[in-house]
């Protein structure tokens, strides 16, 4: 297949310092990056993004928060997928802290400024298909990878089909390998691993070990996700 156009697709994974990845990416392709959100589509809103890329031939760097499906394949495009992967437990510290100030009427951020994290957490376990805080990474990672296996399973596979993936808390790193890839046609890409929209250190959160014996029992296979590709890199 002939590729006549290169483009960066961000999943920008809630709390996993998109922000900061985005931010970058408009520095380097001014007026070139854009964002989208999706609706679910059963788990696989690929054709939706198919579109939007055909739809915007000018563009280069995209990102959204809900793409879910298997990575587009579009005949004459060149697609450099990009995720970053975090500790499980931290980003459900760093959803809550973020939810608590955020201003916004969505549940979970009413939820957040009315419970304390214990109860935040516990809610958002109860609520029938909540991923928040159950593996989170690992479903949107599964998505990618439909058919046969577990979540687990295809979540790991999903790894292998990234072009990218780092972790936050290796970002410049992720940054750096991100930056190889685009070099060929991005030769002035400029990596600035100064992050944005972080809420650490606003409202520390102290874990009771009940509620760390419930994060651990909840997130297995994000930890294990989070392993995975540390053994891997």
């Amino acid at each position: 297949m002939t590729e006549d156009r290169t483009i960066i697709l961000h999943y920008h994974l809630f709390k996993n310092a998109g922000t900061s990845v985005d931010a970058i990416l408009k520095r380097n392709f001014a007026g070139k990056w854009v964002t989208r959100e999706f609706p679910q589509m059963g788990g696989n809103n690929t054709p939706l993004v198919e579109q939007w890329i055909r739809d915007t031939p000018e563009a280069i760097a995209y990102s959204s928060h809900t793409m879910m499906g298997p990575i587009p394949k579009i005949e004459g495009v060149r697609v450099i997928s990009f995720m970053l992967l975090r500790d499980p437990i931290e980003r459900i510290k760093s959803a809550y802290r973020f939810e608590r100030t955020q201003a916004a009427d969505t549940w979970g951020a009413r939820l957040a400024k009315e419970q304390d994290f214990e109860g935040y957490v516990r809610a958002r376990l109860a609520r029938p298909g909540d991923r928040q805080c159950r593996n989170f990474q690992t479903y949107r990672l599964a998505s990618m990878v439909p058919g046969e296996g577990t979540e687990l399973e295809r979540a790991k596979r999903a790894l292998e089909e990234l072009t990218v993936v780092g972790r936050v808390e290796e970002f410049g790193v992720a940054l750096e390998r991100l930056g190889s890839e685009v070099a060929m046609f991005a030769t002035h890409f400029k990596v600035d691993t100064v992050m944005s929209n972080s809420s650490r250190g606003r409202d520390a959160v102290t874990l009771t070990d009940d509620m760390l014996g419930v994060l651990r029992s909840e997130n297995g296979h994000d930890r294990a996700l989070f392993n995975a590709h540390q053994d891997a890199a």
